[in-house]
């Protein structure tokens, strides 16, 4: 699955964000970070778990950075 551009943003601050500060972002610099609402953040970093980019704590805070690009998509072709 590709990621939309809102999520793949999101996976791009938290990956620059941890290598800037040493740390991950907390959820409202994530909403300050990307200008989307709370529930919006709370879904893409759902959709991130999901798709093994991040993992959460029990909190619903970013533990773990396991792939800071987006995977290659499959290539389309023309018939």
């Amino acid at each position: 699955m590709m990621l939309s551009d809102r999520d793949r943003k999101l996976l791009r601050i938290i990956a620059n964000y941890s290598i800037g500060r040493n740390r991950f972002p907390t959820l409202r610099e994530l909403q300050i970070k990307s200008g989307r609402a709370k529930d919006d953040v709370i879904a893409g970093l759902k959709l991130l778990e999901q798709e093994q980019y991040i993992e959460l704590d029990d909190t619903g805070q970013v533990r773990k950075l396991l792939e800071a690009w987006e995977r290659p998509g499959i290539p389309y072709r023309r018939r």
